[in-house]
């Protein structure tokens, strides 16, 4: 099994933890990671673009002019696309863009990721995330001593006053995020150079994925 340091909050090493086999040492599937990234990229998308087409919108249903003698090209309505204010052709019209994908690929997805990550060294433990003075800045100093410069995912294992805490100190952070360790998705966990988290998160993520 892997073993990590966990540290405090001041970055010193307080202790190890061995990370769970079936999550952090399972098979790294790229296709299937990839396919998890997509589907959650397009079923955020809203699909409510629209636009109108020569039956929508508004004008004449008569010809503009007679069909000859005028010295003008012909002309059946002023709804045609090639009109000012005519309907649109071959555009975006409303639709469903949700992709499928079974449960069990979507968690193998996030083993993979998970394990990935592990192999990267980009997971720092904590024994436990507290903030004493909730400021902006604070966080800051403290997400410098742990990860430096790196962008960081914080996963926390649950919703209580303290992690209320770090979440708002957290929220104005650019190259931070709070996230529930219940709501692990592949492309918050693939967005971020770290992953941040105590030690009660494995825990979480073990009951979910394991």
């Amino acid at each position: 099994m892997i073993k990590v340091d966990v540290l405090n909050m001041d970055g010193k090493k307080v202790r190890t933890v061995e990370l769970p086999a079936n999550i952090f040492e399972a098979q790294v599937n790229a296709d299937l990671m990839h396919q998890a990234y997509v589907r959650q990229m397009a079923n955020a998308r809203l699909g409510t673009h629209n636009t109108k087409g020569r039956s929508e919108v508004s004008g004449g249903g008569r010809k503009p002019w007679r069909q000859k003698g005028t010295g003008r090209a012909r002309q059946g309505s002023i709804r045609a696309p090639q009109w000012v204010g005519g309907g649109k052709v071959h555009t975006p019209k409303p639709r469903n863009y949700n992709k499928a994908m079974p449960r069990k690929m979507r968690r193998a997805a996030l083993r993979s990721v998970l394990t990935a990550r592990a192999a990267d060294n980009a997971l720092v433990v904590l024994d436990e995330l507290v903030v004493t003075n909730p400021k902006t800045g604070t966080m800051k100093q403290v997400l410098n001593q742990l990860v430096g410069d790196s962008s960081v995912l914080i996963l926390i294992p649950e919703s209580n006053a303290d992690y209320d805490l770090v979440y708002q100190t957290t929220n104005n952070l650019p190259d931070a995020k709070v996230l529930h360790a219940n709501y692990l998705n592949i492309r918050d966990l693939l967005s971020f150079d770290k992953l941040l988290m105590p030690v009660k998160t494995l825990e979480v993520i073990e009951s979910y994925l394991g």
